[in-house]
């Protein structure tokens, strides 16, 4: 998981050069920092008007910024290419937002479209409708004002809220746009595991995912335990649990620990349950193991000086030896599930385009090259073959295609029992929609009711554990309890007999 260690991502940002560089997260603290952010009008903490719309159109709406209600923000005019009569600039601390109020004279769903500047690097962004649901929106680093694509929102009939709250904060906000949605066409799922020897129980498993796709979604949880706690709260099970192979990591293992994630997947399995796993990779070598950061987190860049990029330079040099040793050790493990008959939605490399690990610390090519090799190694050499393979990244530069990928995933950390819609969309443009796609991460569970109004088709959900899933301002138990109880959302008792799926 990544947004819970949010503290540390911030030096991994491209800053943009010259004397007004602004940081690359936002401010969290309580003083101001608005002397970075070069501007012609004074920083005020609120302005009462209202946005009102720019155009009449029946097919889309435009609201400039500047007529909006702003909180910690203000209004600009130095950054040229903007419309109406200037931009919101000022969003440099956690709260600082704007706030659209749109009327809308029916519910209706709407594609959201943001004209921004990213001119101090890669931000993001939190939308906030009325109130409630929070969706991320990722703003690509730009010299000038362009149209970003922020999802979907389900707008109430009447008067209605969008927040654009700061989050990673330093950008320039010109307008909104809101299109009516178009429906959603049938999705055009690829009828097979890529791997063509997958075994019997991974092609049941895939028919099983295929079959409920677009009508269902399945509950998960990270580690067992948490889908232990889950059931003592609310009655259900999750139908899914997801578990970490991090304590098998060569590095690791020679520190002394033990694993037993692979144990707990195979009681989950045996009680009917679907499993997924993941690999928090710890560096083959190059440990940095300091006060700051210990061995235990060499997964991330910041904890050790292995270079991914290099060690992939060519296959004599002793760390590109030590990443095939590392996925050799894993093979064991994987092997251990195959022969206890256990299919396995495997996603290694996870977050790669965040940077924040060191897999992908050295941009897109390094990363979809470790894919290539470790696919390679695990079903041709090792010949694994109970193994459906997630992706676990939304930028397109960073996939590494069709051919070694059979699920699309995204790891979300917004606030607000959302659908996440932002992230499911892109996924489905990613795969052209003949992909799967599942919220492989989540700080909080999605609701049911606005899964189903937004056509967020998520194969599945897997809250991350302690601090997430036991956290009222994520998870409160009355919202878990609805979730876990919807016809939607399928629970381990009413998954049983999947493994005897046949194509659809």
């Amino acid at each position: 998981m990544a947004r819970s260690l949010r503290s540390l991502l911030c030096g991994l940002v491209a800053l943009a050069a010259g004397a007004n560089a602004a940081p690359s997260c936002p401010a969290r603290s309580t003083s101001s920092v608005s002397s970075a952010l070069p501007s012609t009008t004074t920083k005020t903490s609120t302005s009462t008007s209202s946005a009102q719309p720019t155009s009449t159109a029946p097919a889309a709406r435009t609201f400039q910024a500047e007529d909006g209600i702003l909180s910690g923000t203000n209004v600009d005019t130095a950054q040229s290419g903007y419309t109406g009569t200037g931009y919101v600039t000022g969003f440099d601390e956690g709260t600082d937002k704007v706030t659209f109020t749109v009327d809308s004279d029916t519910t209706r769903l709407y594609d959201l479209s943001i004209r921004v500047a990213a001119i101090y690097g890669e931000k993001r962004t939190s939308v906030v409708l009325n109130g409630g649901a929070t969706s991320e929106v990722l703003f690509l680093a730009g010299t000038t004002f362009t149209d970003v694509a922020g999802g979907q929102l389900l707008l109430n009939e009447g008067s209605n809220t969008i927040d654009i709250v700061s989050n990673w904060g330093w950008y320039l906000i010109d307008s909104i746009t809101l299109t009516p949605s178009a429906p959603r066409p049938p999705h055009q799922i690829n009828p097979a595991p890529v791997n063509p020897d997958a075994d019997a129980g991974a092609k049941a498993l895939y028919n099983y995912l295929r079959s409920i796709y677009g009508k269902k979604i399945l509950s998960g949880q990270q580690e067992l335990s948490w889908a232990n706690w889950i059931a003592q709260q609310t009655g259900k099970t999750p139908a899914l649990v997801s578990v970490d192979l991090m304590d098998y990591s060569p590095s690791r293992v020679e520190r002394g620990t033990v694993g037993t994630a692979v144990e707990e997947a195979i009681e989950h399995h045996n009680r009917g349950g679907i499993v997924s796993v993941l690999w928090h990779w710890n560096a083959p070598v190059g440990l940095y193991d300091t006060p700051e950061r210990r061995w235990w987190s060499g997964f991330y860049t910041d904890a050790t000086d292995f270079d991914v990029a290099a060690a992939l330079s060519d296959t004599t040099n002793a760390n590109y030896t030590l990443l095939i040793r590392d996925i050799d050790a894993i093979a064991v493990e994987l092997k251990r599930l195959e022969a206890a008959g256990v299919p396995v939605l495997w996603r290694p490399l996870h977050e790669a385009e965040g940077a924040w690990f060191w897999w992908g610390a050295k941009g897109p090519e390094p990363a979809k090259q470790l894919w290539d090799i470790m696919y390679d190694r695990l079903v041709n050499h090792h010949n694994i073959n109970n193994l459906l393979w997630v992706w676990n990244s939304l930028a397109e530069d960073w996939y590494p295609g069709d051919a070694t990928v059979d699920i699309l995933s995204a790891d979300v950390y917004a606030q607000g029992n959302g659908p996440m819609s932002t992230q499911y969309q892109t996924l489905i443009d990613l795969g052209d929609d003949k992909k799967m796609i599942a919220a492989t991460e989540v700080g909080a569970a999605p609701l049911p009711d606005a899964l189903q109004a937004y056509e967020a088709h998520w194969l599945w959900f897997a809250v991350w554990g302690d601090s997430f899933i036991n956290d009222e301002s994520w998870n409160s138990l009355p919202t878990l309890n609805t979730i876990y109880n919807s016809d939607y959302v399928l629970t381990l008792d009413e998954i049983q007999g999947w493994r005897g799926s046949i194509p659809a």
